[in-house]
């Protein structure tokens, strides 16, 4: 009731959903897509100082930068693009002989290492996870070889802590 007119307030039905809303196609149930609807996919390359995020950068866009034995080597992220080879894109563009064709890309981004603490500002870490809240995906590197002539951050060589240490930074900045 109305605390001053004593009267019940008027009750309001919500309309009901449109036949169209939740409709089939060819016997199927139409599918919410999610994300973005592109033809190419930023990737980062995520993992501690030297464990090879450099080198496989390298490896995989046939690009030439700096991978030293050394902690943030990289301190700004080095973008490269890469096509993606796909046969039925190239049979639909022979079938369909479009105006223009846009093949897929994947564009591959090395971000400097992350460290212990990077959520609460250690190293450069905000500035390294802003660089990796700007990608799509990650590819999460972990070192899993033994050489004496490459610096480990934590001065020994464990996966699995690696691995919870990147994770746990990623949690707690909520990227």
């Amino acid at each position: 009731t109305h605390p001053q007119s004593g009267e019940e307030p008027e009750q309001l039905a919500m309309p009901p959903k449109k036949k169209g809303a939740a409709e089939e196609v060819d016997g199927t149930e139409k599918i919410a897509r999610f994300g973005r609807v592109k033809n190419n996919l930023k990737m980062g390359l995520v993992g501690l100082p030297n464990v090879g995020k450099s080198s496989l950068f390298n490896l995989m866009t046939e690009q030439a930068v700096p991978a030293e034995n050394f902690p943030f080597c990289t301190i700004d992220p080095s973008d490269a693009k890469c096509p993606v080879p796909d046969q039925r894109f190239k049979f639909l563009c022979d079938l369909y002989n479009p105006p223009s064709k846009v093949p897929a890309v994947l564009t591959v981004t090395d971000i400097a290492g992350l460290i212990k603490g990077a959520a609460e500002g250690a190293g450069l870490g905000n500035a390294f996870l802003s660089h990796i809240a700007a990608v799509d995906g990650i590819y999460h590197v972990i070192r899993c070889f033994e050489d004496d002539a490459v610096v480990h951050v934590d001065d020994s060589i464990d996966a699995v802590r690696d691995l919870e240490t990147i994770q746990s930074e990623l949690c707690l900045k909520d990227v």
